[in-house]
């Protein structure tokens, strides 16, 4: 591994301006840290620093959407490794609302978590509603999926929102694309996320409180998501975001689109792939030099009795489990593995109880964190090609046949 200090306050990308700083760099609350390099791929090991605690990258977050990561308490997400939750604007917004969120101390402190927070936007929320949104090139209408209430977004909008919930950082409005879609619609798509950008950074002004990350769009078009980047790789954003993935393409187009894209991305500034959390999209993605991840599959997954494990996923309703003594998972050392086998935690699913689902979802997010821990290790190591090849010969991506459906 190659060992590297470079802060994101010197920057080498000359589109900065001859100080290179950021100014949502310059309080001493903020820092991104390259600690090192990984020789054979693009990962990078680093330091995320912010008001409410340090992110060792690259690194998980569980997604708290209404302002709880379901089912899992958060000294529990402490427990298993977890450094930092991702809240949803969106939902939030709608209910409680954002003032009641600030008139009760910030989210950290209305959900009872310590630690670093991120909120996105809204906007991905926003335009899966489908037939009731409508977008302009200010903003977007829609109407609420809880009363149906006419309600407008715009990035000044998605900004203040975010600042009244009081998360470390906080994402620009963008326009995310479905897959498949036309090029001219992403095309489109691209010119209103760069525009909502430049209205973002406005909107925020100079602040200490939290860094803004812009995000790239383009859908799978690579000539789309270069043009994205060198315009938003100019403004002043803290970290830069990759959004508009998994949302149905497949792994090879994903890392086709990371492949053209990371080399354009400043090198000092922390990268965040936006959704991505299958375990094996996030290792081939920490490969190509990402360094934060989201994505609700642990938990909803574990709702549905779906664990992973080093092993492979496993179904927990299964009838081969029924009179299992096993831990979930036996490389696991998470609360759930080390006290509960796996026949209890079937029974609980099959009577209804509601501890079933928790134990799952806290196991999910150890496996998780785990993974991260383990990426990290290698990088440090300089074996993270080494470890990439072992995770994907040894670690089924799919449940094994023998356990059904």
């Amino acid at each position: 591994m190659a060992l590297i200090d470079r802060s994101v306050g010197r920057s080498d990308n000359a589109g900065l301006g001859s100080s290179g700083l950021l100014r949502m760099a310059e309080s001493s609350s903020f820092g991104f840290e390259i600690l090192g390099r990984d020789d054979s791929t693009r990962a990078r090991l680093g330091r995320l620093t912010t008001p409410h605690g340090v992110v060792d990258t690259p690194a998980f977050m569980p997604v708290g959407t209404a302002g709880a990561v379901k089912g899992v308490l958060p000294e529990q997400l402490r427990q298993v490794g977890t450094q930092m939750v991702l809240a949803n604007t969106y939902h939030l917004h709608l209910r409680p609302g954002a003032e009641v969120v600030e008139q009760l101390g910030g989210l950290g402190k209305f959900m009872g978590w310590d630690g670093p927070m991120l909120t996105d936007s809204g906007g991905y929320q926003v335009f899966s509603l489908g037939e009731l949104v409508e977008v302009d090139d200010d903003g977007v209408s829609f109407r609420s999926h809880i009363d149906g209430a006419r309600l407008r977004l715009d990035a000044a909008r998605a900004v203040s929102i975010q600042q009244q919930l009081g998360a470390d950082i906080i994402m620009v409005l963008d326009e995310c694309t479905p897959y498949p879609c036309d090029k001219a619609v992403v095309a489109q798509a691209v010119r209103r996320t760069v525009r909502w950008a430049r209205q973002s950074l406005e909107a925020l002004g100079e602040s200490e409180r939290q860094w803004l990350f812009g995000i790239n769009q383009g859908g799978v078009y690579r000539d789309l998501r270069a043009a994205c980047m060198e315009q938003i790789g100019q403004m002043d954003f803290a970290g830069f975001a990759v959004g508009g993935l998994s949302v149905g393409e497949g792994r090879g187009q994903m890392l086709e689109v990371l492949d053209g894209l990371e080399p354009l991305m400043p090198v000092e500034r922390p990268r965040y792939l936006m959704g991505v959390g299958k375990p094996h999209d996030i290792v081939e993605a920490v490969v190509a030099g990402m360094d934060l991840f989201d994505c609700v599959m642990p938990t909803r997954n574990g709702r549905n009795a779906y664990a992973f494990t080093w092993s492979g996923p496993i179904r927990l309703r299964n009838e081969r489990h029924r009179l299992s003594d096993q831990p979930i998972d036996g490389l696991c050392e998470c609360m759930v593995c080390r006290r509960f086998s796996r026949g209890y935690v079937r029974h609980l699913f099959m009577a209804g109880q509601m501890l079933g689902p928790m134990l799952v979802s806290l196991h999910n997010i150890a496996y998780y964190q785990g993974l991260l821990s383990r990426a990290r290790q290698s990088i440090a190591e300089g074996s993270l090609r080494q470890w990439r090849q072992w995770f994907f010969d040894n670690v089924p991506e799919e449940v094994n046949a023998d356990e059904g459906v």
